[in-house]
């Protein structure tokens, strides 16, 4: 009966982020309060992470890399020279640029796992594109972010970003994996827990920027609707067409649709407030809502509408 409650709770975590957004808009100070802790909730949402993940997930990579690698440097180039490209062509401010550059350069969402298990897509894959682009992101989102904001006049600490995401990413999601190394079986009443806390966190970094800008969110909800939308629709269709240019199975071009047209822009909303200033997060955050409303739609159609498994499916 636990474990469908949890499993409901982070199915379900898109209302639960409308939700969190309405409660803070209604009462920020509450929420406010908790933002010097925000680095640290990030820290323990990808410990949970590296707990859930095993194994047999980092053998796949090896047995497949050419896939993996095919979908990483898609989601490092189409999504970051994407939002360059939208921000250009909507001529958003400094601060909203390098805001939305951040959601892009930000390396893929654990909901996109989820939202590929629930459209019956290649789960497995959608973990290894997942593992691998959070591993390679402290490197890759600062530099990334560094070079298409050049033409902004806000400068990127580069270094500093790296070293952050170094002790907030990869270090609690390798501690993780080595408690779930040595504990095992032991953990595994509890591992249900770990991605509904996920979920939460991600509310709780969605309902905090609405509280840090609930007097701009008015004015700039218009212009970043139509920017965020661009990116992840614009996404999601590079995704797709990507597996078919490289002849993947239907499986795989929905993966990839959902994993890169999905960011952890919760990641890029940390960052943002953390180096940037609260402006900077209005179009991570909001890139959080539309990129789970709009897979969460799409998830549920192809959910409808199944491919069988192929034998490559089956080896992977």
């Amino acid at each position: 009966m636990f474990e469908k409650a949890l499993s409901f709770y982070t199915r379900y975590f898109v209302v639960w982020v409308i939700l969190g957004g309405l409660a803070a808009y209604r009462w920020p100070a509450p929420f406010r309060a908790l933002a010097p802790w925000n680095l640290a909730f990030f820290a323990l949402t990808m410990f949970g992470i590296g707990v859930v993940l095993r194994r047999e997930d980092f053998r796949r990579i090896a047995k497949n890399p050419r896939i993996v690698l095919v979908g990483t440097v898609a989601q490092f180039t189409i999504m970051p020279l994407g939002a360059f490209v939208v921000a250009r062509l909507l001529q958003l401010s400094d601060e909203l640029t390098l805001g939305l550059i951040l959601a892009g350069s930000a390396p893929g969402a654990m909901s996109s796992n989820v939202m590929s298990y629930v459209a019956k897509a290649d789960t497995a894959y959608s973990v290894s594109m997942t593992t691998v682009s959070t591993v390679l992101c402290p490197f890759l989102t600062p530099t990334l972010t560094c070079l298409l904001a050049q033409g902004t006049e806000m400068r990127v600490p580069i270094f500093r970003m790296t070293l952050e995401l170094l002790t907030t990413v990869i270090l609690p999601l390798f501690l993780g994996f080595a408690v779930r190394h040595f504990l095992g079986e032991r953990l595994r009443k509890v591992l249900p827990i770990f991605p509904a806390v996920s979920a939460t966190f991600i509310v709780f970094i969605c309902a905090l920027v609405i509280a840090l800008n609930r007097q701009r969110l008015q004015e700039l909800t218009g212009i970043i609707l139509v920017a965020t939308l661009m990116l992840n629709l614009g996404g999601m269709a590079a995704g797709y067409g990507v597996g078919a240019l490289f002849r993947m199975d239907l499986s795989r071009r929905r993966t990839l649709s959902i994993e890169i047209g999905m960011q952890n822009a919760g990641l890029g909303t940390v960052l943002a407030l953390k180096h940037f200033g609260a402006g900077a997060t209005i179009p991570t955050a909001a890139f959080v809502f539309i990129c789970i409303l709009t897979a969460s739609g799409v998830a549920s159609f192809w959910q409808r509408h199944p491919v069988g498994l192929t034998v490559a499916d089956r080896r992977y």
